[in-house]
């Protein structure tokens, strides 16, 4: 062993006295960062206040119809729709999840790059980085302490590495991310589908309601002003106290009738509002078409089939659900492979005892994760189930797609019937009304025929204005049924009128193909 001197021996004192020292620095720095996490880590959950939630009220209001065209005019089918397209506020969420799906495409295209890293750093150190060397046969020092490196040092590196097996695996991620972002576009038609069903059935109440409501109206003050005459013959006791009653009992069944159909009629332009995203209690019109022309359907029942099982958005989704499997099956298998990374990177260090500072390097690195073997059967078998479970469900719902099929075209059959039938009984009620109202009497019983009449008028028209939407519901789910788009593919501008004749146009298409036409 070596023979140290006095004075070596105090310098090593001071030294380790210095060391611990530092530990006990180091010791109580650690301590005190401690105490400042645990009193970070505790808050107090903070609610909002009543004029935090009325600022937050506010905004959101406005928000939620900024930036709107004003109506210009009476509301048609085809601007009701483009309204609904670009101002429903569901809708947008699905524009917003389509956008966001894109964005994650283009990460997940990012992880097929090679890795490119540049660093750069800086260290420094209160003593000299020493060493020594000892002998291994007899144990005593071979060399002098010496140094190679400076205490204060720069560096800076800037390598690329690339992994064979992360390329594959993350190639079929991004595939997968793909198939994903067209999923959610098949969805987003599917919400347009059931947007534009909504709004159809919204217009068509709008339109019964408004065409509707000034008849109850009218009707309800000549049923009242009946009802007080009725109630003036009773007390003059001009009529028997029975007859009188059972007169008035007939008028408030009237009266009733007619406020039960009008407060579900007010009902209806609010719902219209809601849809195209205009502020609630708005008063806007309907546009009234001239004449209820009843859609033709020409198409047989193998050819919607047909057109189902290729167009539906539903289908479509599972065919890139059964994509999406095959994917992870060939992503299970690359896993099992060995990794092969390739590395190439320059290095610089300011370190004067270096002879080169600055130098570049190459290498070839193989990788075998060994474990994946013993696993290779189960991750293969998971894979394998997922694909099947994908490809049954696209049998179920290849079955529940031709099923859906039949029933709407048994429904628009049905709702044809049913409004040829309130069709030709609203004709009969209307001729009823006209003669009992030539033949009304100027007494106060006498007007009871051509009340009743009326109020029968009225709930007719009203069936079959409900009738004839129904009928264009029916018509617009067989549309949705065989996965006719209804959007257009292209459109010249956003504004409400071009959208809104781009719809048209897509709307006579769709009429001429269920027509039976090219």
């Amino acid at each position: 062993m070596l023979n140290f001197s006095r004075t070596n021996r105090d310098n090593l004192m001071t030294k380790l006295a210095t060391r611990e020292g530092v530990n006990k620095l180091f010791a109580l720095s650690s301590l005190a960062v401690a105490v400042l996490l645990l009193g970070g880590c505790a808050i107090t959950p903070k609610p909002l206040d009543q004029a935090g939630r009325l600022a937050s009220l506010n905004t959101d209001r406005q928000n939620m119809f900024a930036g709107q065209e004003a109506l210009s005019g009476p509301v048609t089918l085809q601007e009701t729709m483009a309204r609904a397209l670009k101002y429903n506020l569901d809708y947008r969420v699905k524009l917003l999840e389509e956008a966001l799906a894109q964005r994650q495409l283009d990460l997940t295209s990012m992880d097929l790059l090679p890795k490119l890293t540049l660093g750069a750093g800086y260290s420094h150190r209160d003593n000299d980085a020493a060493s020594s060397s000892q002998d291994v046969m007899t144990g005593r020092q071979s060399l002098v302490p010496s140094i190679s490196s400076e205490r204060t040092r720069r560096n800076a590196d800037l390598s690329m590495t690339w992994n064979v097996l992360d390329f594959g695996v993350s190639y079929y991620g991004a595939q997968q991310q793909a198939d994903r972002v067209l999923i959610l576009q098949e969805r987003k038609r599917k919400v347009a589908h059931q947007l534009m069903q909504q709004a159809r059935q919204a217009y068509w109440l709008a339109v019964g309601a408004q065409r509707l409501e000034p008849k109850i109206s009218s009707l309800l003050i000549e049923a009242e002003t009946a009802l007080d005459d009725a109630k003036k013959v009773e007390q003059e006791k001009l009529r028997s106290p029975l007859e009188s009653l059972s007169y008035q009992r007939q008028l408030l069944d009237v009266i009733r009738q007619m406020t039960q159909i009008r407060n579900t009629l007010v009902q209806a332009k609010p719902r219209l509002a809601a849809i195209m995203n205009l502020s609630p209690g708005m008063s806007f019109t309907v546009a009234e078409p001239t004449q209820l022309s009843e859609p033709k359907l020409g198409l047989s029942l193998e050819k919607m089939e047909e057109m189902a099982l290729s167009n539906r958005p539903e289908m479509m989704e599972a065919r890139y659900n059964e994509r999406i499997g095959v994917l992870e099956t060939r992503k299970a298998v690359a896993k099992l492979l060995p990794g092969l990374e390739l590395s190439i990177g320059g290095h610089y260090d300011d370190n004067k005892f270096l002879v080169n500072q600055g130098w570049n390097d190459v290498g070839l690195r193989v990788s075998w994760n060994l474990f994946n073997l013993l696993n290779a059967g189960a991750i293969r078998r998971s894979a394998d189930a997922q694909l099947k479970v994908a490809q049954e469900q696209r049998m179920a719902l290849n079955m529940a797609v031709l099923t859906q099929v039949h029933v709407a075209w048994l429904d628009y059959q049905g709702r044809t019937r049913q409004f040829a039938l309130e069709h030709d009984i609203f004709a009969v009620e209307k001729r009823l009304k006209e003669y009992n109202s030539n033949a009304t009497q100027s007494n106060a019983q006498g007007r009871l025929p051509s009340i009743l009449a009326s109020a029968n008028a009225v709930l007719s028209e009203l069936r079959l204005y409900q009738g004839y939407g129904d009928l264009q519901n029916a018509y617009g789910q067989i549309a949705a049924t065989v996965g006719l788009d209804p959007l257009p593919a292209e459109v010249g501008a956003h504004d409400v009128a071009t959208l809104g004749g781009a719809l048209q146009d897509v709307s006579a298409r769709v009429e001429q193909t269920l027509a039976g036409g090219v």
